[in-house]
């Protein structure tokens, strides 16, 4: 059952884009910012300088440090019982990613974010790091993405992922 919808041919996928661009970590400065978009929010550091558009929030520090969400509409609606399902393809998704970034995906595990089960990823690149976490919901897909320094830590990608709501 497809949920993401296919990449078009001659297109990038869609998360290319968003990896490349996104991010987060680095630190922090003692407090947060709130963060919002459409149907969702997250805390941020104080200070990040936070943009937004249509379809994503974002908050930065720096070239590398990056948190963003990006919504995508689904091509059928999600249900917790396709929970299996979607992350056999999102595993398939953070693995293309993966490879398009020249880097290597080195975790992959089922989390909790926002009261629901969500699939999280580690792509390690370029002296970087890009976590990546998708939350399902409804017709919605939601796509938190972190970006740091490899060798900066991961409590502000930690915070992040766990300051994200719905609603």
């Amino acid at each position: 059952m497809r949920l993401v919808p296919p990449a078009r041919a001659g297109k990038p996928l869609v998360l290319v884009a968003v990896g490349i661009l996104a991010g987060c970590g680095g630190p922090g400065g003692g407090g947060t910012q709130p963060v919002s978009g459409d149907g969702y929010r997250f805390a941020a550091p104080i200070g990040w300088t936070v943009a937004q558009t249509a379809r994503s929030a974002a908050a930065s520090s720096g070239a590398v440090n990056r948190l963003e969400v990006q919504t995508f509409r689904l091509v059928r609606p999600y249900r917790a019982d396709l929970f299996a399902a979607a992350s056999l393809e999102l595993d398939r998704v953070a693995g293309d990613l993966a490879v398009q970034l020249r880097g290597r995906l080195t975790s992959r595990a089922t989390t909790q974010v926002a009261g629901r089960e969500a699939r999280s990823y580690r792509i390690d690149y370029d002296s970087r790091v890009s976590e990546i976490t998708f939350v399902l919901d409804g017709r919605r897909e939601y796509e938190l993405l972190c970006r740091r320094p490899a060798d900066a830590g991961s409590d502000t990608c930690a915070d992040f992922v766990r300051s994200f709501e719905l609603g």
